[in-house]
């Protein structure tokens, strides 16, 4: 948005405002126009970018930000994605207790690097975040769960198979899960 504009209609303001005071007042009023030029254009910037956050402040998702580029101003529209407005998905069932003779406590913390693909990482930090833990637990919990033997995560959609798995006993359909451990 180029405001430049505005802060000349200002300008032109200031000395049709000096016309009638004579030649001296005019001089004052093109020098003091040049002068309130910065100032002119920073309070249009912050009005305009108040103007962003009250915008923002009444969106149900996204925002929008003003920036300076150059003299200009632009404007960045953040809308949500459609996966930010996907409902979360269903919390992951609960660990399986530990085998007898291993528990958390047999022998203290190790600390390890990991080094992952940015890909990997953000994927696993959503899983996480869907499980509602934070990144470090849900990997010990994977971790954990990897390395109990006979241990099965079990999650089966009942809705396709007909008079189990949903409220339409004709067409099967319905949202009924079981999810678990073995």
């Amino acid at each position: 948005m180029d405001i430049t504009p505005y802060v000349e209609s200002l300008r032109r303001d200031l000395l049709a405002a000096a016309e009638g005071a004579g030649p001296e007042a005019r001089q004052v009023a093109e020098r003091l126009g040049f002068a309130l030029d910065p100032a002119a254009r920073l309070a249009l910037m912050e009005a305009i970018s108040q103007a962003a956050a009250e915008i923002t402040a009444e969106m149900p998702a996204g925002g929008v930000d003003v920036r300076l580029q150059g003299r200009e101003l632009d404007f960045v529209v953040h809308s949500p994605s459609q996966a930010d407005l996907t409902p979360p998905a269903p919390p992951a069932p609960p660990a399986p207790p530990s085998p007898p003779g291993e528990t958390d406590e047999d022998g203290g913390v190790a600390r390890i690097t990991l080094r992952l693909p940015e890909s990997v990482k953000t994927r696993a930090e959503d899983a996480a975040a869907q499980a509602g833990q934070s990144l470090n637990t849900w990997l010990v919990t994977v971790v954990r769960n990897a390395t109990h033997h006979g241990v099965v995560n079990v999650d089966i959609d009942l809705s396709s198979i007909p008079f189990l798995g949903g409220s339409d006993p004709l067409r099967g359909k319905g949202n009924r899960r079981m999810t678990g451990w073995l």
